[in-house]
């Protein structure tokens, strides 16, 4: 856990008393990892799901939208006891090797990083991309039961809620929330496809990680900001390009927010990457949050409260 605790005598009072759970991406793994950090919180005595607001980004979009309808302790328990595939690791080898689809998406996009000059050219490419692949097969329809079965609530939360994309064609930020006309699982579906292009009426949009894998900074104005991360907050996007969750920190620190970071322990940081999609491995990633989760509590109770 990071902590920077900062303050400024420029922020409003209801501004400084307001608390923000941000959930970054990280795929099925990260999902999973980001309900066993909250589910140890709440089985610690500290209930974080009840902040003011929440902003979620492809697998942590679908957490976000998961904790508007079941306890962390109820997700958690699904986790564990949903049947899932066994992979056996290659002899020699510290972990399971990368799904094979995996790597080809993160060969693919890595080339598109490399030739884009910004990250609004970088969404641009990314989103042509998705675009070509949904128009061989769009495979929207069947994306959005996916999603919907993995929600526990077809309704957006009272509390205020941020799921993040972004645009296929234009590539600019897309940003849903109870007001947009949007449905809670499209909102959701827009935000992990990180493949196709995932329609939505006359629109296309892509993962919202394309932006920011935590997009921390739309917390800014709350005076405590709690991020789970499970990629530790590392980013594929050159430094240059600002997207690392360290210059959202920084962002949200000069306006004055206390921030709080969680990542993955070190011995766990083989679940996320490359083998982000393994379903095999989402219930060793929830007992790794879980056993977080319940070890900071502590640590977060005066922060948080």
């Amino acid at each position: 856990m990071n902590s920077t605790p900062s303050s400024t005598p420029h922020a409003s009072p209801a501004a400084t008393s307001q608390r923000a759970l941000v959930l970054g991406g990280g795929g099925s793994t990260g999902n999973a990892w980001l309900i066993g950090v909250l589910a140890g919180l709440a089985d610690a005595r500290l209930d974080v799901t009840d902040a003011d607001l929440v902003i979620g980004t492809s697998a942590g979009s679908t957490a976000a939208a998961q904790i508007a309808g079941a306890t962390p302790a109820e997700l958690y328990a699904a986790v564990l006891d949903a049947p899932l595939p066994q992979r056996t690791p290659p002899p020699g080898t510290g972990g399971p090797a990368p799904v094979r689809p995996v790597s080809d998406h993160l060969e693919r996009t890595g080339k598109i990083i490399a030739a884009s000059r910004d990250a609004a050219d970088m969404r641009r490419r990314m989103g042509a991309l998705a675009l070509d692949l949904a128009a061989a097969y769009d495979n929207s329809e069947r994306w959005r039961a996916t999603v919907a079965a993995r929600l526990t609530s077809d309704d957006w939360p009272r509390r205020r809620l941020l799921i993040t994309a972004a645009d296929a064609r234009s590539g600019e930020a897309a940003v849903f929330d109870r007001t947009s006309g949007v449905d809670l699982v499209d909102a959701v579906a827009a935000s992990c496809a990180s493949g196709f292009a995932y329609r939505i009426g006359d629109s296309s949009y892509i993962d919202g990680g394309y932006r920011r894998n935590e997009n921390a900074d739309l917390a800014a104005g709350y005076g405590r900001v709690l991020v789970l991360s499970p990629f530790g907050g590392r980013t594929r996007m050159p430094l240059e390009w600002g997207m690392q969750l360290a210059a959202q920190v920084d962002e949200l620190h000069a306006g004055g927010g206390s921030v709080e970071t969680v990542f993955p322990g070190v011995d766990a940081e083989y679940m996320f990457g490359a083998n982000a999609m393994d379903l095999s491995l989402r219930p060793a990633a929830a007992q790794a949050g879980y056993n977080q989760g319940k070890d900071l509590a502590g640590k977060l109770e005066e922060f948080w409260r």
